[in-house]
């Protein structure tokens, strides 16, 4: 059974409910980027998430764009707060990945208030990417972040610009805050009510690395291994048909994710997450510290 999709949005791409985060790609040699590639494209994903911030990522994706561009949804990412800095940076975007435009150009981890700030004021990145999209270089412009503060910071966005869409955290230990959830339902009906398209993050996530960790290292947290419960995980997001599932950078998960994406995508009950959460020790990745600024 293929992944299914649905659209993305308000932007008329019918979307694959899996979306491939192309930060796996970041540190990749190209023969492994390619291979990574393959997979994707067998699994029927038809939209790539990328950044600038995301090491080799673009770069690794230029001889796979140059094939098969058409066949998919483009969205990269500026960490670029003003004007001229932001449309420089997706300018050298277009030039690493070979091509002229993209579908969406997102505004990385807008969290910050200072950063909020400069972005939408006069001759910030949203000005300057609005221009951009005048002109042909990007169709869509979104905003993304991480950190339990995000949907709240993404709601004003959204009072401020149209954005085509939004990305955040979502997994079941965050939303075991009732304070998150709260915030969570609230970005979830303002999107829904307007047609911006919701992209979640961090589905498989376990927790930080322990300090004394020896095990590789693929993603900047540790991703939960056990098959059952990254299906479970996967499956959690999925069984909202409101969102998009964007895959993790540790690429060795991209089968167990794309297989559990596959079939039967209903949510499981809060009392299989909980055994899973037990089971294996998965805990909140974020908590309103430093490390949502990175």
């Amino acid at each position: 059974m293929p992944i299914p999709t649905a659209p993305f949005g308000s932007t008329g791409h019918e979307s694959s409910r899996v979306l491939f985060g192309a930060a796996a790609l970041g540190a990749m040699s190209q023969a492994r980027a390619d291979a990574t590639m393959d997979l994707v494209h067998a699994a029927g994903i038809n939209h790539i998430d990328t950044a600038a911030g995301y090491g080799e990522s673009e770069v690794r994706l230029a001889p796979w764009l140059a094939e098969h561009r058409n066949e998919v949804f483009l969205a990269t990412k500026t960490g670029e707060r003003s004007g001229d800095a932001a449309r420089a940076q997706l300018e050298a975007s277009l030039e690493r990945m070979g091509v002229d435009q993209v579908d969406l150009i997102q505004l990385h981890n807008l969290v910050e208030e200072d950063d909020w700030e400069t972005a939408h004021a006069p001759g910030g990145a949203l000005e300057a990417l609005i221009k951009a999209q005048e002109e042909g270089l990007t169709r869509f412009i979104g905003v993304t972040g991480h950190g339990v503060r995000i949907p709240g910071m993404h709601l004003r966005s959204l009072e401020r610009h149209d954005y085509a869409s939004v990305l955040f955290p979502l997994n079941f230990t965050m939303l075991d805050n009732p304070a998150y959830r709260t915030d969570v339902e609230s970005l979830i009906d303002v999107c829904v009510e307007r047609g911006v398209a919701m992209q979640t993050i961090k589905s498989l996530s376990k927790g930080r690395w322990a300090p004394d960790s020896t095990a590789p290292q693929f993603s900047w947290y540790e991703p939960i291994e056990d098959p059952d419960a990254i299906a479970r995980a996967t499956r959690y997001v999925l069984g909202d048909a409101r969102l998009f599932l964007n895959t993790t950078s540790d690429a060795r998960k991209l089968p167990a994710i794309f297989e559990a994406a596959s079939g039967d995508v209903s949510r499981p009950s809060d009392d299989e997450m909980q055994a899973d959460t037990d089971r294996l020790g998965i805990t909140p990745l974020f908590d309103g510290s430093d490390l949502e600024r990175i």
